[in-house]
């Protein structure tokens, strides 16, 4: 047998061995020494294989462990942002103690609804800002405002209230009690909108975003219901008898400017939104189907294509960067956009679908249909009190404990939170489905849910326009039953519709600019109620002629003209969301 270092000569034309097909390779005698390795010395070849399949579980373990963090991070969140809104809807609770207005601080009952309907205005007005806010950073800093917003805010109210009437010796004026209440009405739609947005754009695109988007705006109308009931019950006063008479307005007060100053803290460091990239990028995909991003010249360049710079361009907004920058910049500038390369896109992104969004009718009947529904039900919570009065006349002994006011902004705050998970639940199981598969066997639009609810909502209004309710006292815990489903639902659906219809990467923006709709039908029906209702007030002074007959009005006069017009107005929302629906259908957007 020849050895291995001759075999070269054995082999015709130069041929080459399979031992010596690397001209770097060491003689033989050198690859047999390279084969007696020691066991704990494992071969270069094992090296590397162990190498590879050891970064493959390396990149597995890394890939799961972010995708846990997501989640946790997701539902940490899902649960802050459920605590705040369990607390952020105190100012639903003003019905507890607006009469106590009338009594103790001697306001009139257009102050009583000036203070209400101002909160509302500061509660509604702001909305879009924070919801731009909210979209362009984060929530957190909304939630931190609300802290101080809702601290300040009760707080000088409830000094104002202990040093008494505005006319009394040491009596704070009536405009610092306005100021208070803009700071909790502003409070309000910090943290509310900011757990809300933060739901949105987390479960936005899951299919139990209607659930997600449910759970925290139950919450919402829930704060009133516990928050009347901690008030009745541990923050009343002594009557004569010993028992529990009215709310002590002064400790009520302290007790929710700290409660809702921690809330807030609460919020700062959980609520977070995670994956906003993909939400953007979605959004660019559907924002280019629809040939909006045709005439932008930063979506036509490389950022928004992963690097494919064919084009030559940059990654500016006006003109493309000279060549000394791009080689300064490096290949990897291509493939890694810049900060402001990314807040520029994520503004571009965020700006076209609120433009979007503007220029859409439909979008302008839905949200008069919201003004037209909203607007009563605000009214009606805010005037619970005063409204239970009228029903008992002097010489009777006043309210029986089924009508007391707290335990009607229990019964409007639990069944509005009934409604609430009902529709958000039911919405998610029936509502049709975007993509054609899996299709549903049996669907129901989100707009059934709504205007069911608003017809509902219309029939408690009806039952006190048409006097049944004075003739029949019993009665009115029905009608706080039927408004408080109704209202429920109006604001509970109509977030999740306009999520569904342009997107969640745009959510704070868009629903503020809807949400700000109610702050001009509380004013203008708060104002039409006192209006009604001191005309009553009124009448009364002079047919007992004395000018000092308290500022409070009994029997249907005082109320049944405002609540024919609310339920006119209800059936006008109905239509006008019909229409809304109708064009969506038109144009295959499942609702």
């Amino acid at each position: 047998m020849h050895s291995r270092s001759s075999s070269r000569s054995a082999i015709p034309n130069g041929g080459i061995d399979k031992l010596d097909f690397d001209s770097n390779r060491k003689h033989s005698s050198a690859r047999h020494d390279s084969l007696n390795f020691s066991a704990s010395e494992p071969s270069g070849l094992l090296r590397d294989d162990e190498s590879f399949f050891s970064n493959i579980v390396d990149g597995v373990i890394e890939r799961d462990r972010r995708k846990m963090r997501r989640h946790v991070i997701k539902y940490a969140s899902l649960v802050s942002a459920i605590l705040s809104c369990l607390c952020a809807g105190s100012i639903t609770a003003y019905s507890l103690y607006g009469p106590l207005f009338l009594k103790h601080i001697k306001y009139t009952q257009y102050q009583v609804n000036a203070v209400s309907t101002t909160a509302e205005l500061a509660m509604y007005l702001p909305v879009p800002l924070f919801g731009y806010l909210c979209d362009r950073y984060n929530p957190r800093p909304l939630s931190l405002a609300s802290a101080i917003l809702f601290g300040l805010g009760y707080l000088l109210a409830a000094l104002t209230y202990h040093a008494g009437p505005p006319k009394s010796e040491g009596g704070w004026p009536f405009a610092i009690m306005v100021i208070a209440f803009i700071g909790v009405g502003s409070g309000t739609s910090c943290m509310y909108l900011s757990a809300v947005t933060t739901c949105a754009k987390n479960f936005g695109r899951g299919k139990h975003k209607g659930l997600a988007l449910a759970m925290p705006i139950a919450a919402f109308g829930l704060s009133g219901m516990w928050q009347s009931q901690v008030g009745s019950h541990f923050f009343s006063e002594r009557d004569e008898n010993g028992g529990k008479g009215n709310i002590d307005v002064f400790r009520y007060f302290l007790f929710l400017a700290g409660l809702l100053f921690a809330v807030g803290l609460i919020g700062t460091v959980g609520l977070r939104v995670v994956n906003e990239e993909e939400l953007l990028d979605e959004a660019v995909e559907t924002l280019e189907r629809s040939g909006l991003l045709e005439d932008s010249p930063f979506f036509q360049r490389t950022l928004l294509h992963d690097g494919d710079n064919t084009n030559g361009n940059g990654y500016g907004t006006i003109s493309p960067p000279t060549h000394s920058t791009s080689s300064r910049r490096g290949s990897k500038s291509h493939d890694h956009p810049t900060t402001s390369d990314s807040a520029i896109r994520k503004t571009l992104i965020l700006n076209t679908g609120t433009r979007l969004f503007l220029t859409d009718p439909r979008m302008w009947f839905f949200a008069a249909g919201f003004f037209l529904t909203t607007g009563p039900g605000e009214a009606f919570i805010n005037n619970l009190g005063t409204i239970v009065h009228t029903l008992y006349p002097p010489p009777s002994p006043g309210p029986t404990s089924l009508n007391s006011p707290a335990t009607h902004v229990s019964i409007v705050a639990l069944t509005s939170t009934i409604a609430r998970l009902l529709t958000g639940t039911l919405s998610d199981l029936l509502a049709p489905s975007p993509s054609p598969s899996p299709k549903r066997p049996y669907t129901l639009s989100r707009m059934v849910f709504l205007l069911i609810s608003t017809l509902l909502f219309s029939l408690g209004q009806l039952l006190l326009a048409s006097g049944a309710v004075q003739r029949t006292p019993a009665l009115f815990p029905a009608v706080s039953a039927l408004v408080g489903l109704g209202y429920g639902a109006i604001f509970s659906l109509p977030p999740i519709i306009v999520s569904v219809v342009w997107g969640v990467q745009n959510f704070g923006t868009n629903w503020g600019i809807v949400a700000v709709v109610p702050a001009a039908g509380a004013a203008i029906w708060g104002a039409v109620y006192s209006a009604v209702y001191q005309a009553g007030v009124d009448a009364r002074r002079l047919r007992w002629h004395d000018e000092e007959v308290e500022q409070m009005c009994y029997g249907g006069k005082c109320y049944e003209v405002t609540f024919w017009a609310m339920a006119v107005c209800s059936w006008v929302a109905v239509a006008l969301w019909g229409w809304a629906w109708r064009g969506w259908r038109r144009r295959g957007i499942a609702v």
